[in-house]
Parts: C-alpha cells; sequence; structure tokens
C-alpha cells in the first residue's frame, strides 16, 4: 500500500457559541459548510479539549495541541516560536516577546491589530522605534501586518506578567499592563514608542499612503526557546506548513517541517483561500504531511463581526476544504483532520478554552456515528470526546481509533 498522506485543515477560532440572530445556533450549525458536513457524517466527529486546564487559551498552546505536542510539557511562550520563523537566532538566554502594532486612544484598547495595519507601514514604524529606543540587547524585527517581535538579549530573572492585546478590546489599558519582574522594562518600552510614533513625520506621512492607525506598541507572549522533538522523529512524518501568520510556520519550524508561503495570504478575510489549497495539494506530491491554517475566521472573532465570520466559514469549507479533499483522492491512502485550534466567541471578542469539533475522514473509513453535520452540538452529540488534543495525530499516524 502507498504511504499514507495526512491533512490537517485549521480554521482557527471557527468555534462559537449560541448566537441569537442565528436563531440560537453558532456560526457553524447556520453557515453553509457542504463538505465539513459530508467529512461529519463519513467520518469520526467528536468534541476535542485543545488548551489544557490551566493553560491560556491562544493559538499557541492550541496549535501546538494540534500539532500533536503536549502543551503542558513543551511550551514556553508564543513570541519565540515566532521568531523561530522570522529567522531570529534566539540564545540560551535570549526572551523573545510579541510586539503588537496597536490603536490607543484615551488609554483604551480600540484596536489589538492597529486597523489591520499593512506589512510595509509596521515596518516603518519599527524602523522609527529602533532610531528612537536605545536599549543594551534590546532589538525589534517587524513581521507580518501588526505581528512582530522585539528581542532582549541575556535576560536576566523572571519573566513579566503580561496579557495579550486581543483581550482586551474596549478596556482601559492601566489594569493590564506588565506587571511583576522586569516588567519596569516593557512599560518603558511601550512609553517611548508611543511617543515616537506620535511625533514621527515619516510615520504621519505613511498614514496618508498605507492602511493602518499605529499608536503605540503592546508587549505580551515572552518566552525562551522551545525544545521540540521533531514529527520525522517521533511519527516518520516530513512535510510542511501552509499559513499567512509566523506562529504556525514557527512551530512548523520547531516540528521540523518547512513553511511554505502562498502570495496573497493576509491572514484576514480577503486571504488567498485557493492558493493555499492548490499549495497543499501541490506539496503532497512529495510529502506525507501538511498543516493547513486559515486565520481568517479568528480575526473575524475579535472584531466581534458576524457576517465576516460566517463568511470566513463558507469560504474556509467551499474553498479550501472541499477542494484539498477533492484533489487528495487521487492518491487514496489519504486522512484528514479538519478543525477549529479554539473557540473565538464574537459575545467575547477573544478566545476561550472550550473544546472543539473535530472530524477524522479517510476514503476507507468504516465508522459511522450519525453525524448530522460539522458543528458543535452534533459533534458533541456523537459522545466523542478527546480529553488531550495532541493525542489525536498518534491516532491518525497509527490509523487506529479507540471508538
Amino acid at each position: 500500500m502507498s504511504e499514507r498522506k495526512i491533512a490537517i485543515l485549521i480554521g482557527d477560532g471557527m468555534a462559537d457559541y449560541p448566537i441569537e440572530e442565528l436563531g440560537g445556533n453558532t456560526p457553524l450549525q447556520y453557515a453553509k459548510t457542504d463538505h465539513m458536513d459530508y467529512l461529519a457524517k463519513n467520518g469520526i466527529c467528536g468534541l476535542a479539549r485543545t488548551v489544557p486546564s490551566g493553560m491560556p487559551p491562544g493559538s499557541d498552546v492550541a496549535n501546538l495541541s494540534v500539532f500533536g505536542y503536549d502543551p503542558a510539557t513543551c511550551y514556553t511562550g508564543r513570541a519565540p516560536l515566532e521568531a523561530l520563523n522570522m529567522g531570529i537566532n534566539l540564545g540560551p538566554d535570549d526572551v523573545a516577546f510579541r510586539c503588537n502594532m496597536v490603536t490607543i486612544e484615551h488609554d483604551i484598547m480600540n484596536d489589538f491589530a492597529a486597523g489591520h495595519i499593512d506589512s510595509e507601514f509596521s515596518k516603518i514604524v519599527i524602523d522609527e522605534i529602533k532610531n528612537t529606543i536605545h536599549r543594551d540587547g534590546v532589538e525589534f524585527y517587524a513581521g507580518v501586518s501588526y505581528r512582530n517581535i522585539m528581542v532582549v538579549r541575556n535576560f536576566k530573572g523572571e519573566l513579566p506578567i503580561t496579557t495579550p492585546p486581543h483581550d482586551i478590546q474596549g478596556k482601559k489599558i492601566h489594569e493590564y499592563l506588565p506587571k511583576g519582574a522586569n516588567s519596569e522594562l516593557l512599560n518603558d518600552i511601550m512609553q517611548k514608542a508611543a511617543g515616537a510614533i506620535a511625533h514621527s513625520k515619516k510615520i504621519a506621512d505613511a498614514k496618508l499612503k498605507f492602511k493602518g492607525n499605529p499608536t503605540g506598541l503592546w508587549l505580551w507572549g515572552g518566552g525562551f526557546r522551545p525544545k521540540m522533538e521533531p514529527l520525522s522523529t517521533r511519527f516518520g512524518l516530513h512535510g510542511h506548513t501552509i499559513a499567512a501568520v509566523d506562529l504556525i510556520h514557527g512551530i512548523g519550524r520547531a516540528a521540523g517541517l518547512t513553511p511554505i508561503h502562498v502570495e496573497g495570504a493576509t491572514g484576514y478575510i480577503d486571504t488567498n483561500y485557493s492558493g493555499k489549497a492548490q499549495a497543499c495539494i501541490d506539496a503532497m506530491k512529495n510529502a506525507n504531511f501538511v498543516f493547513l491554517h486559515v486565520e481568517a475566521p479568528d480575526e473575524s472573532g475579535h472584531e466581534g463581526n458576524l457576517e465576516h465570520k460566517l463568511k470566513a466559514i463558507e469560504d474556509f469549507d467551499a474553498k479550501v476544504v472541499g477542494p484539498v479533499v477533492n484533489k487528495l483522492n487521487r492518491y487514496g491512502n489519504f486522512t484528514v483532520l479538519v478543525m477549529p485550534d479554539h473557540p473565538t466567541p464574537l459575545s467575547l471578542r477573544t478566545h476561550s478554552s472550550d473544546p472543539v469539533p473535530f472530524v477524522i475522514y479517510a476514503p476507507d473509513m468504516n465508522y459511522r456515528f450519525n453525524c448530522k453535520g460539522f458543528n458543535e452540538v452534533d459533534a458533541r452529540d456523537t459522545g466523542i470526546f478527546v480529553e488531550h488534543a495532541h493525542e489525536l495525530l498518534a491516532m491518525i499516524v497509527n490509523n487506529v481509533y479507540p471508538w
């Protein structure tokens, strides 16, 4: 038999709570998702806990689980994973912090993404901050859109307590500023960065040319370089990550995978869905594993935008899930896992740690659980529950399921 191909398709933040406007349905129940519904009816569908008890429900923790790693044993922070993909070399005593470009007005976090700032604009801001803030061992690196990195070399002592900016939209920032050990450094840099942005003519001119409204930086998600055993050693898997965000490619690099960058992949609802799907199909010619991630449903959840979230879910289903599964049929021996990494409920505008629906499908499966469709309710009703989502990949690799 030919080598089994494995594709993991992630609709970031798709899961949600019942919404009155949708007749008490969740967005996954309400949206037109013919392809995911087909997989749920003809595969193994249930709920999985991607965020271990007591851990923060971030995309870093949740996606580590889906990649097959136990976050409780290997998680060191979000920023070092992103730094890894950006080619930033971290020594054993270096700490990377996520450095969001944000819009803060009247001490309120108005936008954790600075109006989904253009990457070119974000780099201009980062360069201006480099020219203004001179601290020994402190380095700034421009990333994609609002997602940038700050590195502190030879970091001494404990990490400060920080809060993700997407958790505090519309809230006064003061009680969420970095606290505890070494927090003075972060707060000083954030204060000076806001001043640099406010007084820069270059940034003012860029506002007329680019999308975005940056007023400051927000530092969070600090950590040291992670240590992870490659998937090739663990499972004999070799392949790629396809995503618009450094986090996914960073986890992939730590897992021994190679990133594929798709033109037009934005991390938003205007992303190149079809390009990602085609990249996955093409990559499978010479690989046995692809992890494809779509950020758009999550961003829509953070915005609190129901229309965008429904569109993102339907586009993910029609332009990614359908084409990928259809084309993988040429290989015959394949398995696909489709799921969100975590919920991003519209009512919360941030992540929650609730279990998420998942579906495992292969053409040769004989499992039938009378699942009506791919959503939180129907997945729950199958009675299948995976307490530790990082165990899903091992089940797929071994083609052995406990149900």
